[in-house]
């Protein structure tokens, strides 16, 4: 028998909470999303401001990473490298943009926290404000 933890409400609250503080710290517009440990959706919140589309870009990084057990800018870094096709994984859901990121507690996956609506870099700065918020309370 296998045992897999899962982030619940709880933990998706705390890296809601803590990304959405750090938005409006920068003063930015974005959209947070948190899934379980197959990248299903927990959670969406998305800022006065934002637009539509990283509404759903936000959900698929967080499907991806926790999909390939890693950041969803590898998987495009990757793809990229090798010449083929983000999509070769036979998913349309994955997409490799920088921004969404696994929770990994002891080997293993709980989860993902992924940012979307701001750069690359600035959003998975700010979903590893999620992941920590809940590594913290764990």
């Amino acid at each position: 028998m296998q045992t897999q933890l899962n982030l619940g409400e709880a933990e998706a609250r705390l890296a809601i909470d803590a990304c959405v503080a750090e938005l409006k710290k920068r003063g930015k517009a974005g959209v947070v999303a948190v899934g379980d440990s197959h990248g299903e959706l927990l959670a969406l919140w998305r800022t006065d401001g934002c637009a539509l589309p990283p509404i759903v870009i936000a959900q698929n990084k967080v499907y991806t990473a926790a999909r390939v057990r890693g950041p969803s800018g590898d998987l495009g870094r990757n793809a990229q490298a090798d010449g083929s096709d983000v999509h070769y994984h036979g998913d349309s859901r994955y997409v490799g943009w920088d921004g969404g990121a696994p929770v990994m507690h002891k080997g293993q996956c709980l989860g993902a926290v992924a940012v979307s609506g701001l750069s690359g870099v600035e959003d998975l700065e700010i979903a590893q404000i999620g992941i920590d918020a809940i590594l913290a309370s764990l």
